[in-house]
């Protein structure tokens, strides 16, 4: 689902936020526009104004002070279970070794053991019984082989005598209802004879056979494994804050509060995850990572560069780079290869995390950037993976570190991949996703960061090794729909030289550079002749060395368009002595 915002006489500015999937088709977008307010005056528009670096969004304070009742008492209870966790060594659970096959076993041979005996006991009582059922039916069994005598003896001699079939018939009836005592005969010799095969002497025989046997197949198989607790230092750290809260330290709540916010102040729950993830930097070496060499390759799929609105770090995630075939093998062709860039983005993330100030007041989290231009699409699966697995990775072990999941430049199938994405995400996390396309991109990075701080790449002004600017302050005009603006950077000096930058949002713009003279009767210089910039243009930088003096007139003609325009500049003067 695309959400689009059409501004055409106010201005709207359209914020992106994935949320959690209805269906496993469907992805449900909020819209949050922020139109301005028609009653400002026209004149207002025009003049210029200093960008403001206050933040359009405000993370949860980390003042004990400024929290609600239940939060604290949600940080007090934590604190209570790790305090008793830490010092009673009950915080990791360490896994203990236990044949438990060979117990099972001996308790199998102890159990048959006592079977044996109770039957024993009821096969002597069914032995006696067997005995006087033999004794029956032997009796039984000479009558009726001497009438069965008689009655051959009488065939022979009369051939076919109805009588003599009578008698015949009477003793087939008999032998009938004497047939089912010899089956009880046989039964109970056949037991008779197994309970001889079972002598005592066979079976204790027999159980130390089994014991030996269970015993080679214990060494065999893999024992089973129980928990015990395992000692914990009292100076356990987590990104450089004590953990302990009888310590005292000012961190030891930020920390904790950001487990509390990612399980919505819900204790228990958060202090499992705060477990886990001590657990899992313990197993996976986290605290290591920093030092790990992970070569060149890498090395310009992300980086860190600026800060952000509230002096966050910013770290932007290039994803174009996976386009070059041999790379994307080298990266994922391996589990191994796969686990590398798995700890590569760990060591990304603690890098950043050294930046932070960790105690209340401080600069607590970084902000994330994804520029999905020219990115891999979905049939590129190892990608997808890999990413699914770190971003969950971050969430659970790395709880409230990212203050916003910005992407941008997104093609229509990140909205697919994002919805196959969703089911492993917490609702938190899915809230601080904004995503924007690639007309926005300017526009929705300057919500969160300075134009001095967005590199050029992106339509701000921030260069590597830019010694032309330091401090200087950003500046911006509206320039309404059919109407022209200019921008004027004075030149008092009579040698100096002159620098700006300017840019205009989405541009489609006429536009022209003009030095002219204070003097009334001196010649106005074109800097730049008026030409027409198309919206893929970037920032503008340019000089002008001044002889006399006068201002610099920045000319931006909207008169074609429907829309308005922001444009954003900044200038500098610089004497001959400081040139």
């Amino acid at each position: 689902m695309t959400a689009e915002v059409k501004v055409e006489e106010k201005q709207v500015e359209s914020e992106v936020v994935i949320a959690s999937a209805v269906a496993p088709t469907e992805i449900e977008t909020t819209v949050k526009a922020v139109v301005e307010e028609e009653t400002k005056v026209e004149e207002d528009e025009s003049k210029p104004k200093v960008v403001e670096k206050s933040s359009s969004f405000k993370e949860e304070s980390d003042f004990f002070s400024d929290l609600k009742e239940s939060e604290k008492k949600a940080l007090s209870d934590l604190k209570t279970k790790l305090e008793e966790a830490i010092v009673e060594n009950t915080l990791f659970k360490k896994k203990k070794e236990t044949p438990v096959k060979v117990v099972e076993k001996k308790k199998e041979v102890e159990e048959k053991a006592e079977e044996e005996k109770k039957s024993e006991v009821v096969v002597t009582g069914e032995e006696a019984k067997a005995d006087t059922t033999e004794a029956v039916v032997a009796e039984e069994s000479s009558k009726e082989e001497a009438k069965a005598d008689a009655v051959v003896t009488e065939e022979v001699k009369t051939d076919a005598v109805v009588t003599e079939e009578a008698k015949a018939d009477t003793i087939e009836t008999v032998v009938e209802k004497e047939s089912p005592k010899e089956e009880v005969k046989t039964q109970a010799t056949d037991l008779v004879d197994t309970k001889e095969e079972v002598k005592p002497e066979d079976a204790e025989e027999e159980k130390k056979t089994e014991a030996v046997v269970t015993t080679k197949e214990a060494k065999a198989e893999t024992v089973e494994q129980e928990e015990e607790d395992e000692i914990v230092d009292n100076d356990i750290e987590l990104w450089g804050v004590p953990l302990l809260p009888s310590k005292g330290a000012e961190g030891t709540d930020v920390i904790l509060l950001k487990f509390l916010r990612a399980r919505d102040f819900k204790v228990n729950e958060a202090f499992e995850m705060l477990k886990k993830t001590l657990k899992w930097r313990k197993e996976q070496k986290i605290d290591s990572v920093l030092g790990e060499d992970f070569g060149e390759d890498l090395a310009s799929a992300s980086y860190m560069n600026g800060l952000d609105r509230e002096s966050r770090p910013v770290c932007y995630n290039i994803y174009s780079v996976f386009g070059n075939e041999e790379l994307y093998q080298r990266t994922f062709g391996s589990e191994q290869s796969r686990e590398n860039l798995l700890r590569w983005r760990f060591q990304l993330m603690e890098k950043g995390i050294q930046k932070l100030d960790l105690k209340p007041g401080g600069v607590t989290s970084l902000l994330q950037i994804h520029d999905l231009k020219n990115c891999p699409g979905l049939l590129k699966k190892e990608l997808w993976v890999a990413i699914k697995n770190a971003t969950v990775a971050l969430q659970d072990n790395y709880p409230e570190l990212v203050s916003r999941n910005v992407f941008i430049n997104v093609p229509f199938w990140f909205y697919a991949g994002s919805t196959l994405m969703s089911p492993f995400l917490t609702q938190r996390t899915k809230s601080k996703f904004v995503v924007t396309r690639p007309a926005n991109v300017t526009e929705t990075l300057l919500k969160y960061i300075p134009a001095e701080e967005i590199p050029v790449e992106y339509g701000g002004f921030k260069r590597d090794d830019d010694t032309e600017f330091s401090n200087e302050a950003v500046s911006e005009v509206v320039v309404k729909p059919g109407s022209s603006e200019t921008i004027e950077i004075p030149a008092p000096e009579t040698e100096g030289t002159l620098v700006w930058d300017v840019v205009v949002l989405g541009w489609e713009v006429n536009y022209k550079e003009e030095f002219v003279p204070a003097d009334e009767g001196a010649y106005t210089i074109i800097v730049q002749k008026m030409k027409k910039i198309g919206s893929n243009e970037g920032p503008v930088r340019n000089s002008f060395k001044n002889s006399e003096s006068g201002k610099i007139v920045l000319t931006v003609d909207n008169v074609f368009s429907k829309k308005k325009k922001r444009v954003l500049y900044r200038y500098r003067t610089k004497s001959e002595s400081s040139c």
